[in-house]
């Protein structure tokens, strides 16, 4: 995805954040000529190629946050989640899965092509950070790594559901920083609990809301 494609696509998703999927089809994007000419710039001339490519970069920029942090290469498994949760929480708005969530009536194979690839992204980071964890003594050596990344996808699954979490009682931020802590709390030895209370504490200290 080149350079003046991503300036295109943010540019269509503050359009969907204000106005619902219903204003980004090629038809009402065409209403305004700069648009409508770096459409057919990138040969986006088709609904079906505007919902891949949002979903795209809906995916890309979740992922990114992770590549950014170092997530795969980080010593510390707790901080990194840390770090990861607080990029999600200040970001979410151009990632956000309730604004796109219709597409699954809407395009079904597309989306769920869509969420298969954010499932198995997700998963793997789940599954590096747990064997990591263990290995430093931050989470309990008896966890099935299989079972708690299979629980987190489902519960990454009902964040995208309005009808489950409705964004306008739950915010992505809020959800994700609950899940986060959830996740942790759950398997987290005597050591990690107490690395994980003190990493709240310096967070609350910076600002943020853990």
């Amino acid at each position: 995805m080149n350079g003046e494609l991503k300036v295109l696509l943010s540019k269509i998703r503050e359009i969907a954040n204000r106005n619902g999927i219903e204003k980004i089809t090629i038809s009402e994007l065409s209403k305004q000529p700069e648009l409508a000419a770096e459409l057919k710039k990138n040969k986006i001339t088709t609904n079906s190629k505007l919902v891949e490519y949002v979903l795209q970069n809906e995916r890309k920029i979740f992922e990114h946050i992770f590549i950014e942090n170092n997530f795969d290469l980080n010593e510390d498994a707790i901080d990194i989640l840390f770090k990861v949760s607080r990029e999600m929480a200040s970001g979410f708005f151009s990632f956000s899965p309730s604004v796109t969530h219709k597409y699954k009536e809407q395009y079904p194979v597309i989306f769920q092509k869509h969420i298969q690839k954010r499932i198995d992204f997700i998963s793997d980071k789940i599954r590096i950070n747990l064997r990591k964890g263990i290995g430093q003594g931050l989470y309990r050596d008896d966890v099935s790594i299989e079972l708690i990344a299979r629980l987190y996808i489902s519960r990454l699954l009902d964040l995208h559901d309005p009808d489950n979490f409705p964004p306008e009682d739950f915010s992505f931020s809020t959800f994700f920083m609950q899940m986060f802590e959830s996740f942790v709390v759950n398997i987290a030895t005597e050591k990690g609990m107490r690395h994980f209370e003190h990493k709240k504490k310096q967070a609350r200290k910076d600002g943020y809301g853990v």
